[in-house]
């Protein structure tokens, strides 16, 4: 009955959505961008291939940004337990819960405005990055929590220093977790619309230099089929919002598949 009601309302989105969406779902989806059409167009012309990329490569970057700043966050809180343990404790807790239009707003007066003036990929990662970080952190975190400290023991008895005992010892044993906290991360951010309007620009073809122009992405493509409104936009719109939900479902998914697997072992 538990597993009835908690998968109910996920299969009650996945079919609404996908009745919405099913009229736009066609091969040439995942393979065209939007350069010779526009949303208004018949729904079997045009793609979202430019979505697909650019919200790739926009995850990427901040990824790179986010997995080393998370990570040593996390070995931070466990290993060193520090006097600044606490406060950073508490900001990453507080990064948390910041609204997604707060991180696009602080990008876009700290960045956009006084230094590059110009929508771009790179400053869409670096709003989507300041999302990324407190997941990571806090699951990284709980993962290195989850260490016996006999193995931590063990390293430092065999003459190993602290720091080599949480590279040789503590990641590789933590390595599954820290895998389900990057996939958490990304599904996080995967969706995150507020921001990416605010400084990516949109873009109808594929750009694959985050540092020129303006991006595509999927929630860029979804906010605005559904802010033109016609019968063919907003099809497109639900298609684009099947796609995006069959990705981050995915990413759950793995992430849950690896969380049981590191608790069976």
């Amino acid at each position: 009955l538990g597993l009835v009601v908690a998968l109910l309302p996920i299969l009650s989105i996945l079919v609404t959505v996908f009745n919405r969406g099913r009229g736009g779902l066609h091969w040439g989806l995942l393979t065209h961008d939007m350069k010779m059409n526009s949303v208004n167009d018949p729904i079997n012309q045009g793609g979202l291939l430019h979505a697909l990329t650019g919200t790739s490569i926009l995850v990427l970057i901040a990824l790179v940004i986010s997995l080393p700043i998370g990570i040593l966050t996390a070995l931070y809180l466990t290993e060193i337990k520090g006097r600044f343990a606490g406060p950073i404790r508490f900001l990453v807790q507080a990064m948390s819960g910041v609204p997604s239009i707060v991180a696009g707003l602080f990008i876009l007066s700290a960045i956009v405005y006084p230094l590059t003036k110009a929508y771009s990929g790179f400053v869409g990662s670096l709003a989507l990055s300041i999302l990324m970080i407190p997941t990571i952190a806090r699951t990284s975190e709980e993962v290195l929590l989850l260490i016996p400290n006999d193995l931590r023991e063990a390293g430092v008895a065999l003459g190993g220093t602290q720091w080599r005992t949480v590279a040789m010892v503590v990641l590789p044993a933590a390595r599954t977790g820290l895998v389900t906290a990057v996939i958490l991360g990304i599904a996080r951010v995967a969706g995150e619309t507020a921001p990416i309007v605010l400084l990516t620009g949109g873009g109808e073809t594929v750009n694959a230099n985050p540092f020129s122009g303006p991006m595509g992405s999927l929630p860029f493509y979804i906010w605005k089929s559904f802010a033109v409104g016609s019968a063919e936009s907003v099809t497109r719109a639900w298609a684009g919002i099947f796609v995006l939900i069959v990705i981050v479902l995915i990413l759950f998914v793995t992430a849950r598949f690896l969380s049981e697997r590191k608790t069976s072992r």
